[in-house]
């Protein structure tokens, strides 16, 4: 499918039920059990360094180069355990800054490795350091990995909305980081001593968001130009498995304290839906009436950035090899993505 247009579509199978159930019982607990840190405290304690402009294979043919990028280190760039998937800016977070940024990586190693979940990487700009925070479902004073794909990130006031693909979307927040001193290979609480993989912090849900219709969740990101704020959420289609097809993106309305809105009934519902103008979308944002995309094409091949005005069809531009979650940083006039293969991993701009 090449592209084209995106065009307006239903958006009743984009709801969201409200499913917090006894996750603030369960922080709470940890709240109890472990001490809190605040999220300078872990960017003051950041123990990996990124690179500016560093050199890297991730732009391949893409002219010109990105407006800003930084490199992960050696380790978290070429490992094939982690990949990253989604980016968000700080700025939309009230302990954020332009300055901050989070980023999601799932656990996908060879072999027969036990499960790690997810973590989320938060790197300051301004001091070129960053630090993974693994982030964990509670249930009582104990914990779990979270065995999800987290293809995308938003970052609204204290709030981190992580998407997950087949459920909907899950909570975190960046006043509930506790820190735990514990063994590489243990995770949540055993023989009376807490434990993350050797990680240092873990950031516990908060809340979740249960998909309630037809929708997937693969990437998610925040619209600040328009009233009220949106959340934006889309559909990954590949064209091998589902030929002929496109995912959508709808956009969902945000309430003053970072919650979706949602009725008495605890259902959010979007309040509009399109259809995307092509498959294998890993990114989306809406920005004053333009719709951002980043297209995957291989692992060695770039991909493609679309943008979309006024109804008219996409303009394409290149983009790095293996782009991923898409966020806009307003304040600057840039937009940023992630890419995730090995050995070509950076956190990258361009103009908006």
């Amino acid at each position: 499918m090449s592209p084209s247009v995106m065009t307006g579509t239903d958006p009743a199978p984009f709801h969201l039920r409200r499913d917090t159930g006894a996750l603030p019982q369960a922080v709470q607990a940890l709240a109890g059990a472990l001490p809190a840190r605040s999220l300078a405290a872990v960017l003051a304690d950041a123990n990996r360094s990124a690179v500016r402009k560093g050199a890297t294979s991730a732009f391949g043919t893409m002219s010109p180069k990105p407006a800003d990028w930084y490199c992960f280190q050696d380790g978290d760039d070429d490992t094939t355990d982690w990949y990253p998937q989604g980016v968000a800016c700080g700025a939309q977070g009230s302990h954020g800054d332009a300055h901050t940024f989070a980023i999601t990586w799932y656990w996908k190693p060879d072999g027969s490795a036990a499960e790690r979940g997810v973590r989320v990487s938060f790197l300051s700009t301004a001091t070129r350091k960053y630090r993974h925070v693994l982030l964990v479902e509670p249930k009582g004073a104990d914990y779990r990995a979270i065995n999800i794909h987290a293809g995308g990130v938003a970052w609204y006031g204290d709030l981190l909305y992580v998407a997950d693909t087949t459920r909907g979307m899950r909570v975190f927040d960046t006043r509930h980081i506790y820190e735990v001193k514990g063994d590489d290979d243990k995770i949540g609480l055993r023989g009376g001593k807490y434990h993350a993989f050797g990680y240092r912090y873990v950031m516990p849900q908060v809340d979740f968001w249960r998909g309630a219709g037809q929708a997937r969740f693969s990437f998610v990101a925040v619209d600040r130009s328009r009233s009220p704020h949106m959340l934006v959420s889309g559909e990954y289609v590949d064209p091998a498995s589902e030929p002929g097809q496109a995912g959508r993106v709808a956009r969902w309305p945000l309430g003053a304290d970072g919650a979706l809105s949602a009725g008495p009934d605890g259902i959010a519902q979007a309040a509009h839906a399109f259809t995307l103008p092509a498959a294998k979308i890993q990114g989306a944002v809406s920005n004053k009436g333009s719709w951002y995309l980043s297209q995957a094409a291989s692992s060695v091949k770039n991909g493609s950035l679309l943008v979309l005005t006024d109804g008219r069809p996409a303009e394409v531009r290149r983009f790095p090899v293996g782009p991923e979650d898409l966020t806009c940083c307003a304040e600057k006039k840039q937009l940023w993505s992630v890419t995730e293969f090995a050995g070509r991993r950076t956190v990258f701009a361009v103009p908006l």
